[in-house]
């Protein structure tokens, strides 16, 4: 059963989790168990068929991450990796929005799961993405903007905002409360945000290109800035050719200098140079939502949407599936099946610290923080 019919048929709201998911030695060094696959029954890699029968050498602990005061799960989608090696996370206040609340979103966790910091309260309407730079400051999505029917929403989203360790606002993309029209700098539901190691800027701009009445008009699109947040260049837009996006929804750069990105709506990644041209694309890893690429170039892909009964994906599960971008291979397939997920989570976000830990942020289902470990 998939997770979006769990939701249905129990009429659970749209919180969340975040998984941790570790391995000694880290995954690309565990060896399956039992015998090895025929190559007649190999994976097909086109991604015309599902991989959901891949190994899964790691398993699940409840209760791994604790909010404080008492505080509830929301709905998260953002983790990355501080340069220290602990982890940030997004949670939407409690719910599934931050609108009217004055809770911190952004947290920061220590290897026991206790929140060492927290702050970002009043600023966002959706967080979603999430990024840690080169030196520590964090940088925030805003994935929706304003509605009529609610003032609390006023003169908020569509930008993109870099905050420092401690919390202190540093930089906006676009303006607050403004949607763009997918020219220039002005951004219109970003999802994700990636930086260069010579400080360029990249943000997958327009999170509707996905849904089934979008049209060509939708944004879809990648945006370049400076450092200094001085619009450089815009590439792609809505469709399904190569270099088009239907919802870019996930980003990050490659040990070989190249943007990854997770075109959530056209259910592949694909790989762009940091001029916005197109190298090539991967559809073995289904439906990507997140994705985190260590510097041997293994990645993690959370699929936070894919399901047997559903039209967007159907016959593939959500999990996070494992691989590297040098082959292509896809080898492991974690579904966090824990408790609190007996049938697996939907991990929208993925991490993965120094040691091997993989961390999952679970977008919908409730329950509490789920650590896995070998």
């Amino acid at each position: 059963m998939s997770w979006r019919r769990v939701r249905d048929v129990l009429g659970v709201p749209a919180l969340a989790a975040l998984l941790l998911f570790a391995v000694a030695c880290g995954g690309a060094d565990v060896e399956p168990a039992g015998e090895e696959t025929p190559a007649d029954m190999a994976p097909v890699l086109d991604g015309s068929v599902p991989i959901n029968d891949l190994p899964n050498p790691y398993s699940s602990i409840d209760g791994w991450g604790k909010l404080p005061d008492g505080r509830e799960w929301g709905s998260t989608a953002g983790v990355d990796i501080d340069p220290d090696g602990s982890l940030w996370a997004i949670d939407r206040c409690g719910g599934n929005s931050c609108a009217g609340s004055d809770l911190d979103p952004i947290l920061k966790f220590d290897a026991d799961g206790n929140v060492t910091a927290a702050f970002g309260g009043g600023l966002f309407l959706f967080p979603h993405g999430l990024h840690v730079d080169r030196d520590g400051n964090v940088w925030v999505t805003d994935a929706q903007g304003p509605r009529e029917d609610n003032p609390d929403t006023a003169g908020k989203g569509h930008v993109v905002i870099k905050l420092s360790p401690e919390g202190e606002v540093l930089l906006t993309l676009g303006e607050p409360g403004v949607a763009g029209d997918g020219t220039g700098g002005l951004l219109n539901l970003p999802c994700d945000v990636v930086t260069a190691e010579n400080g360029d800027i990249f943000v997958g701009d327009g999170h509707s290109g996905q849904n089934p009445n979008a049209t060509p008009e939708a944004v879809s699109r990648i945006v370049k800035f400076d450092s200094e947040g001085t619009f450089l260049a815009s590439f792609g837009h809505w469709g399904a050719g190569l270099g088009e996006f239907k919802t870019p929804h996930a980003l990050d750069i490659d040990s070989r200098g190249r943007l990854v990105v997770g075109d959530r709506g056209n259910n592949r990644l694909q790989v762009l140079d940091l001029d916005g041209n197109f190298i090539e694309q991967f559809k073995q890893y289904s439906r990507p939502s997140g994705i985190y690429i260590q510097d041997d170039d293994t990645i993690f892909v959370a699929d936070s949407e894919s399901a047997f009964d559903d039209e967007r994906n159907p016959g593939w599960t959500p999990a996070i599936r494992v691989g590297n971008l040098r082959e292509g291979s896809i080898d492991y397939l974690i579904d966090g099946t824990v408790e609190a997920y007996p049938d697996g989570s939907n991990p929208e976000g993925v991490a993965v610290d120094p040691q091997g830990n993989v961390y999952g942020a679970v977008v919908s289902g409730g329950g509490a923080l789920v650590r896995s470990s070998k």
